[in-house]
């Protein structure tokens, strides 16, 4: 059993946020890929709201583009942890990078085929 930082209640809040927002800087900082998602967020959120017919409708466009992100954001720590482990190149490795890719890959797809089917319904 691991043991707890002994934070609760509100501390403990404000140290996750702390460290999300931590998490965010980072990857917007280190990640290329993260900032142009970042900018397709930015378009997406009026584009669905002009866009979208219902609300179900703008949460889906949106809540597409943001599902990107958090699957980009783990794929980055993925990717970062594999590098900090592996300075050597290793199958194993470039099986993890890989399937982390393909993960960013199918949620990019997802996104676009919900973006298509609700603005060509």
């Amino acid at each position: 059993m691991m043991a707890g930082s002994g934070n609760t209640g509100i501390t403990r809040w404000k140290k996750a946020l702390a460290f999300t927002w931590l998490g965010l800087k980072a990857t917007y900082k280190h990640e290329e890929a993260f900032r142009q998602e970042v900018f397709v967020l930015a378009l997406a959120i009026p584009l669905a709201l002009w866009l979208g017919e219902s609300s179900v409708e703008i949460v889906l466009m949106i809540g597409s583009v943001v599902l990107l992100l958090i699957v980009e954001l783990l794929n980055s720590a993925i990717e970062a942890i594999v590098d900090r482990f592996g300075g050597e190149i290793h199958e194993l490795s470039g099986r993890a990078k890989d399937m982390g890719s393909a993960a960013v890959f199918l949620t990019m797809l997802n996104a676009i085929m919900i973006w298509l089917f609700l603005i060509l319904n």
